[in-house]
């Protein structure tokens, strides 16, 4: 079992920026990738950014030169740098993490508007 924890959220003017941290425990050892997804109101959930244990990472085009996808080893925590927000940025924020199975935060709120 891997737990995830988030924190970070909250509301942001448009151009603003905001980071997301998320805390692994448990069987962490298992790991092979942590992300971030998200979800809009009447939308499927996407992908935003993952990160390998080998530190091979992937951007969704709508965030590439604005968000950064980092992890700390040591502290088994993985953080989504935000900037240049946008109101379409406005979703609930979820950290996952594969392994055998595939593992969910309880979501963060990030909503951007002036």
């Amino acid at each position: 079992q891997v737990q995830l924890v988030e924190s970070g959220g909250g509301l942001v003017q448009p151009g603003g920026s905001l980071r997301l941290s998320c805390a692994a425990s448990g069987n962490i050892f298992s790991i092979y990738a942590m992300g971030w997804y998200r979800q809009a109101p009447g939308e499927q959930r996407e992908l935003v950014a993952d990160i390998t244990s080998g530190g091979k990472i992937n951007y969704a085009d709508s965030v590439k030169g604005r968000f950064t996808i980092s992890r700390d080893n040591a502290k088994n925590t993985v953080f989504l740098q935000m900037n240049n927000l946008k109101p379409e940025d406005t979703a609930v924020y979820y950290c996952n993490a594969d392994s055998i199975l595939r593992y969910w935060g309880q979501g963060t709120q990030v909503t951007v508007s002036s």
